[in-house]
């Protein structure tokens, strides 16, 4: 616990200041004062995030973080959890969906196993932060102990930090897990008060009827657990998933180091909630990539406070929305430091 106490004590307000100054620098460009809209709102808020009047968002990384889930047993996915394990091998071979985005955008994917129910031994370009083989069946138990909880939020806070130390000026954050709509839409009932049905859609593809199981099995374990709402990482135990517990970390790390981070969708969504319900002033170094087909999805958007940049109907997650949001706000922030001011291009301002 001490590593997330000490990182949610360095988390602070972003500038004012700084925001104002870079809104004042892209008002002297030559356009029409706001006529660029939200591109002009990602360079400000880079700027206020990073602290630098001049920052550098090239060097772009995504974290797919993977884990198992124990509440697959109850046939609330499509797919069996053994894929879980075959995709981290087909995102390290670069043939995934988030492999292509992310070599479009020139941003770098980082595997992190943090949960997988497999023995992937020394993988190569494999980070191993495995806390468990998954997670427990929830309608059982608990999804975690709170050990495992707290480690894997540590694993996420970890690599946070050593973004910091290389550079990283722009970082996104993704996963794979059989099963993980399930938790997500659970992560937001508990917290919401909202009914399961309300928050909970069909994940890869589920029909009515395993839609309908899907929702009985999350009130299920919402009746066993009685994760208490008030405290984000009793909710994340309870009903969570290894690697949004990672998320969290990544997003609260993130924070406290300054670095600008981008959310994917439901699942990485589900991850940045537990955060911004730790610390309220989270949420300003949260970029929302896209608005998800998930039903849950916008409940969670608002219930942090952020706007969704894209909505593109996507639904596959592994940090492929992600990818895509990190070139427009990449183009905010060239906006602001390459587009000439009226009076360097010589234009009559009206």
């Amino acid at each position: 616990m001490d590593i997330i106490k000490e990182t949610l004590s360095r988390i602070k307000p972003v500038s004012e200041e700084l925001l104002q100054q870079a809104q004042t620098r892209l008002d002297i460009k030559t356009k029409p004062q706001g006529s660029l809209g939200r591109l002009e709102e990602f360079a400000r808020r880079i700027v206020a995030i990073s602290g630098n009047p001049e920052p550098d968002v090239s060097k772009k990384v995504i974290f797919t973080f993977a884990g198992d889930h124990g509440v697959t047993e109850e046939g609330v996915s499509l797919f069996p959890r053994e894929v879980t394990s075959q995709m981290v091998l087909n995102f390290l071979s670069g043939g995934a969906g988030i492999n292509v985005l992310a070599r479009h955008v020139g941003a770098d994917v980082r595997v992190v196993d943090v949960g997988v129910d497999y023995d992937f031994k020394d993988t190569v370009g494999l980070i191993n932060k495995k806390v468990a083989r998954g997670t427990k069946n929830f309608t059982k138990g608990p999804a975690m102990t709170r050990e495992e909880t707290t480690a894997a939020m540590a694993v996420g806070i970890e690599l946070a930090e050593r973004c910091r130390a290389e550079g990283v000026g722009l970082v996104g954050t993704g996963e794979m897990g059989i099963g993980n709509t399930t938790p997500s839409s659970a992560i937001i009932a508990a917290i919401s008060g909202k009914s399961v049905a309300e928050v909970t859609h069909r994940g890869a593809g589920i029909g009515d009827v395993a839609l309908a199981n899907k929702i009985c099995v999350i009130e299920r374990g919402l009746a066993h657990n009685k994760p208490d709402p008030d405290d984000p990482l009793d909710v994340l135990t309870k009903v969570g998933g290894l690697e949004i517990a990672a998320i969290a970390g990544l997003v609260l790390g993130c924070a406290a180091n300054s670095i600008p981070v981008v959310i994917d969708g439901f699942i990485s969504t589900a991850g940045a909630l537990i955060a911004a319900e730790l610390h309220p002033d989270v949420r300003d170094y949260i970029f929302a990539a896209h608005q998800s087909v998930e039903i849950g999805h916008s409940f969670m958007l608002a219930r942090i406070g952020v706007e969704p940049i894209l909505d593109l109907k996507l639904r596959l997650g592994e940090g492929t929305g992600a990818a895509l949001a990190m070139t427009l706000i990449e183009a905010g922030v060239k906006v602001l430091k390459e587009m000439a001011t009226f009076e360097q291009a010589g234009v009559a301002r009206g």
